[in-house]
């Protein structure tokens, strides 16, 4: 996903959840109903959240897992590189772990659910540009 991209994802939720809360909190509606469709409204976000984040740990994953073979081919230049790669998208794999299981236990707040996001597409972009380099020893 490109930087744009990650942008573009972030501010459609973000927009998403405004326009949603606005429409609701000018709705003629009682403020049980009103507080219903809130309560509502962020638990469907929460959830979208978390679907995202479980898709970039199972992306996190397999770009993990097809990285340590290109160890074997690369220079030393480029292992180093690899090696930092690995080392953040690792600790973006684990937080994003930690922050599903924090989600289920409803211990987990929407700044922490966007920052892990953040990160972990970080992660798969860094992962992906190494994996699209050619080999080369250098």
């Amino acid at each position: 996903m490109k930087h744009s991209s990650k942008k573009w994802a972030l501010g459609t939720i973000f927009a998403a959840i405004a326009g949603f809360t606005a429409g609701i909190l000018t709705a003629p509606k009682s403020g049980k109903e009103t507080r219903k469709d809130i309560k509502e409204a962020t638990l469907n976000s929460i959830t979208e959240t978390e679907k995202q984040l479980k898709n970039l740990h199972t992306q996190l994953t397999e770009l993990i897992n097809e990285t340590h073979g290109k160890f074997e081919v690369v220079g030393d230049k480029a292992k180093k590189q690899l090696d930092e790669a690995l080392a953040k998208a690792k600790r973006a794999k684990d937080k994003a772990r930690e922050l599903l299981s924090a989600v289920h236990e409803g211990d987990a707040g929407d700044q922490d659910l966007q920052k892990a996001i953040k990160e972990a597409l970080e992660a798969v972009d860094h992962l992906k540009t190494f994996l699209e380099k050619p080999d080369s020893k250098n």
